[in-house]
């Protein structure tokens, strides 16, 4: 454990930011394996639009990069585009 006060803190804010991060990164995995798993046009659609913000915020958060989320939401636009 540290001894100086400021790398305690240190260590209980990076644990909380873990923590928020490791609930990010698996919520934008459903939203893309929904997204992914959807038949229809209509509700592809509507998936495709939560995916885009989750992984907008995620490549504001830099969780990841924001050319994998571009190229995330692209493959997925595609996707969605291919469904009749």
């Amino acid at each position: 454990m540290p001894n100086h006060k400021s790398c305690m803190k240190r260590v209980k804010t990076s644990e909380k930011e873990r923590l928020l991060n490791r609930a990010i990164r698996s919520r934008l995995r459903a939203v893309i394996k929904e997204a992914e798993a959807a038949t229809s046009k209509e509700e592809a659609a509507k998936k495709l639009k939560e995916a885009t913000i989750e992984l907008d915020k995620a490549a504001c958060r830099g969780l990841i990069h924001k050319k994998n989320a571009a190229r995330n939401k692209s493959r997925l636009a595609r996707r969605v585009n291919k469904l009749d």
